[in-house]
């Protein structure tokens, strides 16, 4: 019995240390919740004692466990008169006065018996009497606790006044017998560890009903359902090894045979349960029916159903996880989920362990409306039951014939029906009722948000990738009038020139480039995005190509080239030569043919290069560059677009570069690029000093 001593006052040790760490964590102040902790403590500190008994000489544990023996009746007394003290006022001091006259009688007794014996005085009968008055006594303060609450009342405190009465109890039975024949029962105080540990569930329950004990202490819906499930497998596998020792014993020849074959169907039948969605629903639907007083731990609830629609994408689309989420609520198997599309009907977009399905609403037919008007959640298998009401919703054909069809959820976002979720039959038996009702309607308005959200992502990527597709038609129309300009440019010299040789072969390469321009500029509109890589080119050669282009134009460009080395740069060919040759041409268009447009190039610092184009034409005003030059389709020319230089300066900068403009009306206008470059090495290969590349 020694040993068994032991392990009850470690059992204790430990289960009680666990309970005053959770009750710590869960103290929020109150007075009755500190004097619990500490009569936890108490009860802790004596299993402790308990288990040392070999790590201190006799008589110094003796000592100690008489001590926390005295402390853990004290700390209990304490905590059960101030749940007493609301019920007999500050009139009643004897409850008080009586339990200090008692541990103090005990205290005085344990120090006489160990530390000052009197001749002829056997301390063993007193120091018993003392804890078995001290035990009555506290089973009269737990029958003056229980008594004096009101009826309504006692169901907070009913498993505290339990657990109390039935520990008083058992050391009645212990302190009697020991007063009677003068010495302890080995058999019972070596048990008494596993009986005080018995007690916490009930002290946990007393303080999880007691809110005013300030200590916020719950089981939570998930633990009561494993453990009970845990517990139910255990209950189970004892019936059934029970049985099969029974046939083992009373079957002969083939007791053992028939005990295997039992053994395995209990295990077979066990592992069809425990892997049963529809058996661990009734499960839960009967542990939310009687063991909480509402059905739902909307905490948990709320974390599974936005973790569910967050983590859209993975196995599951939006839709699926919605129409998962919403079923996981209601014990249901799936549903299928319908969508407004933008013609205003709405039709299956996901399903979930549904068959598909043609069926189309109509957003202003009857049952739509009577969704969007009511935000009910219509209960098919409740309608299907019962005569409709004159004027009651009649629910659609298709929708009747479905026959696991059991709950329609509405989706409402801003006022507006985004669509519907029509849920299967739950797995068990499942009462619909307020609680179900409001948890539904909150749930789908989140995952409404969620749906309203996700069609307007598509909506502006949609109307992004136009504005794109719209942004590059106006590039390339852009483009396409300057091409057109060169060919009405060509006729018009053809009537002059049409019969000179050299004119006729600048005419075909003229052609046949703006034939290629046009070509490259219809793929790039139809592949919607630029064909052309980005590669090293030499800056001379690409302006050069630009005066080549105006040089029917007058006045005639100048080309002032300030470097005495080739310089290369990194750039769309095409590109940066149409954006040299916008400013060219608008250098043109501004000034008169006895004019003078000029192309400069000089090095701005090491790594970059800086080109001018200049005219001393028109000019414009601070206002108009400030105001109007690169902003998009805004333009002084009567056959103007008003995205040339818009364009520049977007590619300008695409490049790492920038752009400045110095212009007075009348006296002309001076644009400078700066651009980052290559230069070229003396074994004639070329060098990125650059810092910057672009790539497509």
């Amino acid at each position: 019995m020694y040993d068994v001593a032991i392990w009850g006052s470690g059992l204790a040790a430990s289960a009680y240390l666990v309970f005053l760490l959770y009750l710590y964590l869960a103290w929020r102040g109150g007075l009755p919740g500190g004097v619990l902790i500490a009569a936890i403590a108490c009860s802790a500190l004596w299993g402790v004692v308990g288990v040392l008994p070999s790590v201190f000489p006799e008589r110094s544990w003796i000592v100690a466990q008489g001590a926390s023996e005295v402390l853990r009746g004290a700390a209990w007394y304490a905590f059960v008169l101030v749940l007493l003290w609301p019920l007999i006022g500050p009139s009643k001091r004897w409850p008080r006065a009586m339990a200090v006259a008692i541990v103090a009688a005990q205290a005085a007794l344990m120090l006489v018996a160990l530390f000052g014996p009197v001749p002829e005085f056997d301390p063993v009968r007193p120091i018993l009497g003392a804890f078995l008055a001290g035990t009555v006594f506290g089973l009269v303060l737990v029958e003056q606790l229980y008594r004096g609450l009101p009826v309504e009342s006692r169901w907070g405190l009913k498993p505290l006044c339990l657990a109390l009465a039935a520990g008083y109890i058992f050391d009645l039975y212990l302190l009697a017998d020991a007063f009677l024949f003068g010495r302890l029962d080995p058999d019972v105080w070596a048990v008494r560890g596993f009986v005080l540990t018995l007690l916490i569930p009930l002290i946990a329950l007393s303080a999880a009903r007691s809110p005013s004990w300030t200590v916020r202490i719950s089981v939570s819906r998930e633990a009561a359902f494993h453990s009970t499930a845990l517990a139910l497998s255990g209950l189970y596998l004892l019936v059934i090894a029970g049985a099969g020792y029974y046939v083992r014993y009373v079957g002969g020849d083939w007791g053992r045979a028939l005990q295997m074959a039992l053994l395995f169907a209990g295990l077979l039948l066990l592992g069809v349960f425990v892997f049963s969605g529809a058996q661990r629903a009734r499960l839960r639907v009967f542990l939310n029916k009687h063991l909480f007083p509402y059905r739902y731990d909307y905490r948990t609830e709320w974390l599974r159903f936005t973790q569910a629609l967050s983590s859209a994408g993975d196995s599951m689309d939006l839709g699926q996880s919605i129409i998962k989420a919403l079923s996981d609520l209601v014990e249901s198997s799936g549903g299928a989920l319908w969508l407004k599309e933008p013609d205003g009907k709405l039709v299956m977009h996901a399903r979930l362990n549904h068959p598909p399905s043609d069926a189309v609403e109509n957003e202003d037919g009857p049952f739509c409306r009577f969704l969007h008007e009511r935000e009910w959640v219509v209960n098919l298998e409740e309608m299907r039951t019962r005569r409709p009401a004159p004027g009651e919703l009649e629910i659609p054909g298709w929708l009747s014939t479905m026959p696991d069809a059991w709950l329609v959820v509405p989706l409402k976002s801003s006022g507006s029906l985004v669509g519907f979720v029509v849920l299967n039959s739950a797995r068990t038996r499942f009462d619909v009722n307020w609680e179900v009702l409001d948890l539904l309607k909150t749930a789908q308005r989140q995952a409404a948000s969620y749906l309203a959200r996700m069609q307007a992502a598509e909506a502006l990527l949609e109307s992004r990738k136009f504005d794109s597709f719209n942004r590059m038609s106006a590039f390339v129309v852009h483009d396409l009038k300057n091409l057109v300009a060169q060919l009405s440019l060509m006729l018009k010299n053809a009537e002059r020139h049409k019969d000179k040789p050299e004119f006729q072969q600048d005419m075909l390469e003229t052609v046949t480039h703006v034939e290629a321009k046009m070509r490259s500029l219809m793929q790039q509109l139809q592949e919607k995005k630029s064909i052309e890589p980005t590669r090293r080119i030499d800056l001379q050669a690409l302006i050069e190509r630009v005066k080549l282009s105006k040089r029917h134009q007058l006045p005639a460009v100048d080309l002032v080239w300030g470097p005495d080395q080739i310089i290369a740069l990194y750039a769309h060919p095409e590109r940066l030569e149409r954006v040299i040759g916008h400013l060219v041409q608008n250098a043109l268009d501004a000034t008169p043919e006895d004019g003078k447009v000029a192309v400069r190039v000089d090095i701005a610092q090491p790594g970059s290069v800086r080109i001018f184009v200049e005219d001393n034409g028109c000019g414009m005003s601070p206002e108009f560059i400030r105001e109007r030059l690169f902003k998009p389709f805004q333009t002084s020319k009567r056959s103007g677009m008003g995205i040339g230089a818009y364009e520049t300066q977007q590619y300008i900068q695409e490049l790492g570069g920038s752009m400045q403009v110095e212009s007075e009306v009348g006296k002309g206008t001076r644009v400078s690029i700066v651009l980052p470059v290559s230069e070229r090495q003396a074994d004639g290969g070329f060098e990125r000093s650059g810092e910057i590349e672009h790539h497509e």
